[in-house]
């Protein structure tokens, strides 16, 4: 009698064997990410915005390296760093695309709040949202959103939020208006009934805002995802 219940159930777990395969390739991408890889990864890369997808391309030979696409969204900037490409998206994501262990793949995303609101119909907003932070080498380099509301800064290694500055009341950051120093990011934040020109001025880096006797926290990776990034 357990023979033949054993011989059963072998049979009926060979039978849902290809239900369940079926079932798992029929789940949606999340957040509906199209990944193509080429089969051979060019030499030398570079990123572009082309069309409705992020593109990654030898820039000699014009070869595709990767594509990535997000159902029903639209790139509308990227910036990259050494083996990263961030893109921002029409619907307000930031993600990045990385290679990871010889592999590209999409590493993380970023829902970033209201900044869907303020692009919808106004993509040339998107130029200057995404800055890099710190040296990009490292496992403490940084990626800041710039919005009107607030500057946003995550571990370019995992997405993981590390700070946020709220604009000053009756302020607002300009993305379109910054510029870098000797590393450091100045960011506009015109304000109204205000004539002191300094406080239109925000200077940050990697570990936040940059203020007289700050202690902030440390950015880099914990020791042992650190080492399993650079396997």
């Amino acid at each position: 009698m357990d023979r033949n219940r054993l011989a059963l159930a072998a049979v009926a777990a060979v039978l849902a064997l290809p239900l369940v395969t079926a079932a798992h390739h029929a789940r949606p991408a999340p957040y509906g990410d199209r990944l193509t890889a080429a089969p051979a990864a060019p030499a030398r890369s570079a990123v572009r915005v082309r069309g409705a997808a992020v593109e990654a391309y030898d820039p000699r030979s014009g070869a595709r390296g990767w594509t990535y696409r997000r159902e029903g969204r639209r790139p509308l900037a990227v910036r990259t760093a050494p083996g990263h490409a961030f893109a921002l998206w029409s619907d307000g994501m930031v993600t990045d695309t990385a290679r990871v262990l010889s592999v590209d793949a999409v590493r993380w995303h970023r829902a970033v709040p209201g900044l869907a609101d303020w692009l919808e119909g106004r993509p040339g907003r998107a130029s200057g949202v995404l800055q890099e932070l710190g040296p990009a080498a490292r496992a403490g380099a940084m990626l800041a959103v710039v919005t009107p509301e607030r500057i946003t800064a995550y571990r370019a290694a995992d997405g993981d939020l590390r700070w946020t500055l709220p604009a000053r009341r009756s302020c607002a950051f300009d993305p379109g208006r910054v510029a870098r120093v000797d590393g450091v990011l100045l960011v506009a934040q015109p304000c109204r009934d205000r004539d002191v020109w300094s406080q239109e001025l925000v200077a940050v880096d990697s570990l936040g805002r940059i203020t007289p006797g700050r202690t902030p926290l440390g950015n880099d990776l914990p020791a042992r995802v650190d080492a399993a990034t650079r396997a």
